[in-house]
């Protein structure tokens, strides 16, 4: 594309993926409209289930936690031009260390459980995520091939340590045994009752928000204030120029998917020990693939993640309460999810070259 035709940035960051949730929306609503419903009131419908009251904020906020990890996660390694899709066998890895730090280390307070959570979770995600790196680096295996192979082994490997190690004795549930209650997060609704604001009870958003929150400071910090980040970008726009320049191509493989991977274990801390306060097998619900969505539409971006992330927590707590209210089948909320996440990832350049001729002709003008 030439240079009187590259988009501006804040147009690439807004303009274009605002357009592609549009397209998508469009189509999903004439989707609801061919069987039989109305899209207004199906949209109204989703708004006010996950923002129209504290109850439908808690769910929209706890999905889109998990959404935050696994999006940074993906948007680190893509800056290297990494394709790290393996965040869901590191998500699930890291729910594994959090078990074993919260059953098998007795903690007098959930803040020093949390922290050992944190680095259990970091540092088994990490060490999942280090295999494809180093094979990546040393022996040129494809970085997509391996990572999404490893989510298949995580699983097994998951479910083996499930049945056979960590499952109570007499128990036919493939889980581990409850975490002790005096480790159990703090909720939203009592962080918020210190300043005297009312929450819902119910939805299970706890402090692993406000830690996604401070890894997207963190991350923007890394990559664009720091050296290592610079590296990371510099090798990511050009492997060559890179090398030329000193940086070795291998270290910053390898650096980076350990932070992908931590990234991604991180966000076991809220599912295992901040909802289900124990480990089971399909912790992570397909937020590792999500996360994918959520680095595209926010351009590999930490602020433009955490948008993305909330949005896709609307569209899971919208789309609950969507077939739960009405007659619209399941898999079709399924259907408009896929639609936002085609749009603005596999169809990025249907918006993106219009918007940039838009843009050529303005500036010919």
């Amino acid at each position: 594309m030439s240079a009187k035709g590259r988009i501006p940035n804040w147009a690439d960051v807004t303009l274009v993926p605002l357009t592609s949730v549009l397209l998508a929306f469009i189509l999903s609503a004439i989707l609801i409209w061919a069987i039989g419903e109305s899209p207004w009131e199906a949209v109204k419908l989703m708004v006010d289930g996950a923002f129209g009251s504290s109850y439908g904020w808690g769910y929209t906020l706890f999905y889109a936690t998990n959404f935050m990890f696994t999006g940074l996660a993906v948007a680190v390694a893509f800056q290297a031009r990494l394709f790290n899709i393996g965040g869901e066998g590191q998500a699930l890895l890291g729910g594994l260390g959090v078990a074993l730090v919260c059953l098998y280390i007795p903690w007098p307070h959930w803040s020093l459980a949390l922290l050992a959570a944190c680095a259990g979770a970091a540092a088994f995600g990490a060490l999942w995520a280090l295999i494809p790196g180093y094979l990546q680096a040393r022996r040129g295996s494809h970085i997509v091939i391996t990572t999404i192979m490893f989510n298949f082994i995580a699983a097994s490997l998951l479910g083996y340590v499930l049945v056979n190690v960590l499952r109570p004795q007499g128990s036919q549930d493939p889980s581990s045994p409850r975490f002790p209650s005096e480790i159990a997060l703090p909720k939203l609704h009592e962080m918020l009752a210190l300043v005297g604001i009312p929450f819902s009870r119910v939805p299970p958003v706890n402090i692993s928000l406000l830690i996604a929150i401070a890894m997207c400071f963190a991350v923007w910090f890394l990559l664009w204030r720091t050296r290592l980040g610079y590296q990371i970008r510099a090798f990511g726009e050009s492997e060559p120029a890179a090398q030329y320049a000193g940086i070795s191509p291998a270290r910053i493989t390898v650096v980076v998917m350990l932070i992908s991977g931590a990234l991604a274990g991180l966000m076991a801390v809220n599912s295992v020990m901040g909802e289900q306060q124990r480990l089971v097998l399909n912790a992570v619900e397909g937020a590792g693939f999500i996360g994918i969505a959520v680095a595209l539409m926010g351009r590999n971006h930490p602020l433009g993640v955490a948008l993305a992330a909330i949005l896709f927590g609307f569209l899971y707590q919208g789309g609950a309460e969507l077939a739960l209210w009405t007659s619209i089948p399941r898999e079709l909320i399924v259907v408009i999810q896929a639609l936002v996440i085609l749009f603005t990832g596999a169809l990025d350049n249907m918006v993106r070259i219009p918007i940039a001729r838009m843009f050529a002709r303005r500036g010919a003008g």
